[in-house]
């Protein structure tokens, strides 16, 4: 791996080229103020008016005009075994990452962006997309949501566990990316959840500005 290129003391937000709505991304930063683009996530950003800290990718999406204005900011890595998002996980050092802008356009770029947060345990990462906020679940997690709210749990492999607070608990059931899923469920009081083996929950966007300090990241 290449050597970080950027560090910062507290939450970073990664943009990328995808799907990016202005207040998600004022909201973004109000929680992790550094920026740093991926790929043709440096256009996005200048579009909207702003100068990300560093630019990180294979760059075959960053126009020829944001790449001059971008200038030293840009940083080329050529290797093809990771996604622009995963290049900018690897490469920048943070608490946690807010990612924008990697859902929306392509179904196969949507899929990858979870496939990398599935795979990083230990390096704390909440995608927003376009109805969702989406995290790999901590071992144990609690989540205090108002009754009837929709929550899902994603099986990255296979997942077991325990839950308080859903209308449907999931103790007993053996979950499977290519079997049993745990989409839709409903909270019907906080949520507990002790789980094993790798699983992104799903919960409504408009909660985005409390799970940092609900995962304990702030």
């Amino acid at each position: 791996m290449s050597d970080v290129i950027r560090s910062y003391a507290q939450g970073v937000t990664l943009l990328g080229g995808g799907t990016a709505d202005r207040a998600d991304l004022a909201l973004a930063l109000g929680l992790a103020p550094g920026l740093v683009a991926a790929d043709g996530g440096g256009d996005r950003a200048l579009a909207l008016g702003l100068v990300p800290d560093a630019v990180i990718g294979d760059l075959d999406s960053l126009s020829a005009a944001g790449r001059e204005r971008l200038g030293a900011r840009v940083h080329h890595v050529a290797e093809q075994d990771s996604t622009d998002f995963g290049k900018c996980l690897n490469l920048v050092r943070a608490r946690f990452y807010l990612g924008l802008g990697f859902t929306g356009l392509r179904l196969d770029h949507t899929l990858a962006a979870l496939s990398e947060i599935a795979q990083r345990p230990g390096q704390p990462v909440i995608l927003i997309a376009e109805d969702d906020a989406i995290f790999r679940a901590p071992r144990h997690l609690r989540l205090d949501l108002p009754v009837g709210e929709r929550f899902s749990i994603f099986p990255f492999g296979a997942v077991t566990g325990q839950s308080e607070g859903l209308n449907w608990p999931i103790e007993g059931l053996d979950f499977a990316p290519a079997g049993r899923v745990g989409t839709s469920n409903r909270v019907t009081g906080p949520v507990t959840l002790e789980l094993e083996g790798p699983a992104l929950i799903l919960v409504p966007k408009r909660y985005l500005g409390t799970l940092p300090a609900a995962l304990g990241l702030l």
